[in-house]
């Protein structure tokens, strides 16, 4: 993905600064600057943008638990900040961003800081080294040097040259970023799915009142009871709750293959911790298999039974689902994935 062209700005320079790609802050520093231009101000304070790079990348840390790279200090930078703050890991970006542009605390305070000893100078190192940081700041002050914009002590001014080209490809610009962050963290993450979707929060979860109504109902008015896997206790209809048996903030869908009846009490605790596949999976597939027989016999038509293809793609319909649905080949795509996202730091049930 190229950046938008101009005639009369040095383009391949703001292209140079992302060349070197062995951390992260580069697209989150440029990205909370393009945010914040957007509300109208050409002068920002470092402290705004510092707070915008951390509630920007806040979920892809913190809830999606993805890794930035050994060398990356940013991602630790955010993870000692949560600690810090105590600051949900589920808390909106512009929350986030406005306790941190106005927390008092010292230790969050000089973690900010942190980044002004290299990021500001360093990005503006297509149009002048950065090995001394005295020349950048004053080379930057002249306009006609078309920086991106004007260093200071405590804020950036954006240079009037590249102010409407930023506002113009606003949409582009933060796109770049994310497709870039993508590539990435990809990179780094090599068997984590759904890489796009874990760099923004969704805007709504969905509730899963689909799958309850017109999948699990379907089951529980069939066998009147249900025992939660997890508990033991025996669920009726109108009291469960449907749950990720892989947690959602790994697999970032909402497949009816890893969606189950769970206890209310015992799913409001379970958070995003992993199911432990000797004590859990053999009681999650007997349930899984039963409840396709049961929706099948009801509704073969039901739209929740196609998902159950992703895990035997070799059918092009559900017909035969039932009698394919083989606990090895499904034990088989649950285990990496649970692996994997133990491996990224995702914690087990007791």
């Amino acid at each position: 993905m190229s950046l938008p062209y101009s005639d009369s700005l040095p383009i391949h320079k703001l292209a140079t600064c992302f060349n070197y790609k062995s951390t992260t802050y580069k697209f989150y520093w440029f990205l909370s600057i393009i945010q914040i231009l957007e509300t109208g101000k050409r002068e920002i304070s470092k402290k705004e943008i510092f707070a915008g790079m951390i509630a920007n990348s806040w979920y892809t840390t913190n809830y999606f638990n993805l890794s930035f790279g050994v060398q990356d200090q940013f991602q630790k930078a955010i993870i000692e900040i949560q600690k810090i703050e105590k600051i949900t890991i589920q808390e909106e970006k512009h929350i986030i961003k406005k306790n941190l542009i106005e927390s008092q605390n010292r230790a969050t305070i000089k973690t900010l800081n942190h980044f002004n000893k290299n990021v500001p100078h360093h990005f503006l190192s297509p149009w002048i080294s950065a090995d001394n940081k005295k020349s950048v700041y004053e080379f930057s002050k002249n306009i006609e040097n078309k920086c991106l914009y004007e260093l200071e002590k405590d804020y950036i001014k954006i240079n009037p040259y590249w102010e409407e080209y930023l506002l113009k490809n606003a949409k582009i610009l933060k796109d770049f970023c994310y497709w870039n962050l993508a590539l990435y963290l990809q990179a780094r993450n090599p068997n984590v799915p759904d890489i796009p979707n874990k760099l923004i929060k969704s805007a709504v979860r969905d509730k899963l009142t689909d799958q309850r109504k017109h999948f699990w109902n379907l089951v529980f008015q069939e066998k009147n009871e249900i025992q939660c896997i997890y508990t033991g206790e025996m669920l009726t209809i109108d009291n469960y709750d449907v749950e990720h048996f892989i947690p959602h903030s790994f697999v970032s869908h909402d497949l009816i293959w890893n969606l189950i009846p769970a206890d209310k009490r015992f799913n409001s605790s379970k958070n995003n911790k992993l199911p432990v596949i000797k004590k859990h999976f053999n009681a999650f597939f007997d349930l899984q298999k039963e409840a396709v027989k049961i929706v099948f016999e009801k509704n073969p038509n039901n739209k929740f039974l196609l998902e159950y293809l992703t895990i035997f793609p070799e059918l092009s319909t559900v017909e035969n689902l039932s009698d394919v649905f083989d606990k090895s080949r499904f034990e088989e795509r649950i285990t990496p994935l649970i692996t994997i996202a133990s491996n990224n730091g995702f914690q087990f049930l007791p």
